[in-house]
């Protein structure tokens, strides 16, 4: 590629935005496909998304990943929304089309290929539980159902959260042949689940989401969509019980992979800069 070739310019847009990964993921994702972008990040103060946005792209823009606190934002932003957003209620990826901004939501793309692609495990036909019904769940739901899974058991501290997304996605679950449960703990079924989701933020602050221990076992993949250096406390609470851990870094770079597929219709591979990114995230501080 030409140094002087002209760039489409993409960026994520939050509030903070300077810990964000996306610019080290696109930067690979761009170096690997050879697609001629750049890719920065914008801050925006939490009352002015839509002024931000607009002349992002007024500027010539092509893109955007949205982040905390505004995939509402970007949600009520967009002229036309995937199925995938809409059904999510947020927004994680806009882009310009030719009648106006196109959102998209590929958070729970991105779980989905990662739980498959990276850790092997299928979910068609898997009894899956969800733990938590907050925005991080919603996004999920619909991505998991497409896969066909045996069971999704939703469940949630306060029951009713739970219970909402029940109704919401009762249709896509018969269509996908699948048995849509969920409420308070008591809704967890006997015996071992093969795939537990922990989309609560509770590893945030240390805290285990409640659920009973019986529902992990050595055939269980626990996958909290937190990460960090170290295991989380949901990961460490999952092995004591012989359960394998996981934690979200693949799921965040494989969204990316798929705003960058939504964007150039490229789609990168994740592997190498999930490895690549995890060596950063747990090598020594330098002293």
């Amino acid at each position: 590629m030409s140094g002087n070739e002209t760039r489409d310019r993409y960026a994520v847009i939050g509030n903070p935005i300077g810990h964000s990964k996306s610019p080290f993921i696109h930067g690979r994702f761009a170096a690997q496909t050879g697609e001629p972008i750049d890719y920065g990040s914008l801050l925006a103060p939490v009352d002015a998304f839509v002024p931000h946005v607009r002349a992002f792209f007024e500027a010539g823009g092509r893109g955007l990943n949205v982040t905390v606190p505004f995939k509402l934002d970007a949600h009520a932003f967009a002229n036309t929304l995937s199925p995938r957003a809409a059904a999510a209620g947020a927004v994680n990826t806009l882009r310009v089309d030719a009648d106006g901004i196109y959102g998209d939501n590929t958070d729970g793309c991105g779980l989905v290929r990662d739980i498959e692609v990276n850790l092997g495990v299928p979910l068609t036909g898997a009894r899956i539980l969800l733990l938590g019904a907050g925005g991080a769940a919603r996004g999920v739901v619909l991505p998991m159902l497409d896969r066909a899974p045996h069971t999704l058991t939703i469940v949630n501290r306060t029951a009713e959260r739970a219970e909402v997304l029940v109704e919401q996605f009762a249709q896509a679950a018969r269509d996908a042949h699948c048995r849509l449960a969920g409420g308070s703990a008591r809704a967890i079924e006997a015996g071992q689940y093969d795939v537990i989701v922990n989309a609560t933020a509770g590893s945030l602050d240390a805290a285990l989401p409640e659920c009973d221990d019986r529902a992990f076992g050595n055939g269980t993949l626990a996958y909290d969509m937190m990460y960090g250096a170290h295991p989380t406390v949901f990961m460490q609470h999952a092995a004591k019980l012989g359960a394998r851990g996981a934690d979200g870094l693949g799921m965040l770079v494989e969204q990316a992979a798929e705003s960058f597929y939504v964007w150039r219709g490229v789609r990168p591979d994740g592997a190498p800069v999930l490895a690549e990114l995890r060596a950063l995230l747990t090598a020594p501080s330098p002293a």
